[in-house]
Order: structure tokens, then sequence, then C-alpha cells
């Protein structure tokens, strides 16, 4: 029988991590450990604010020409 439970742990220490291996290598359950890091929540908060903005139709559009002078490059 298979289940769509997906169980995510934050171990704090290397022997949280070895305990969680053990435990999941006894029972026989398939695991993966992933080496990814969490975003930073401040970035995420801006992706979050910004997507809004735009959606809000809060933003300037500009042409590929014109924008050395839109940065101020000109």
């Amino acid at each position: 029988m298979r289940t769509q439970d997906i169980f995510i742990a934050h171990p704090q220490t290397t022997e949280q991590v070895s305990a969680l291996k053990a435990f999941m290598q006894a029972l026989k359950i398939k695991f993966e450990v992933s080496k990814e890091k969490e975003y930073n929540p401040d970035f995420v908060a801006k992706i979050h604010k910004s997507k809004q903005q735009h959606e809000n139709g809060e933003f300037v559009s500009v042409e590929k020409k014109n924008l050395k002078n839109f940065l101020g490059l000109e």
C-alpha cells in the first residue's frame, strides 16, 4: 500500500540526522536527503511583494532600445 503523505523534518544536529537516517533504514522507508538551503525569508517576502505589485499593475515597461536611458547610462 502506498500513501501520498510526505514528511519534512528539520534536524538541528548531526546526531538527529544520524538518528533519522537509522530510523528510516530500520523501517525500510525510502528517503532522500536534500542539500538545498531554504531561501532567506526577507528575499521571499520581496519576491511576493513584487509579484503582487505586478498583478496590481504597479510596474513600468521599458523597451530594450530605451533601457540605457532609463537606467541613466546614457
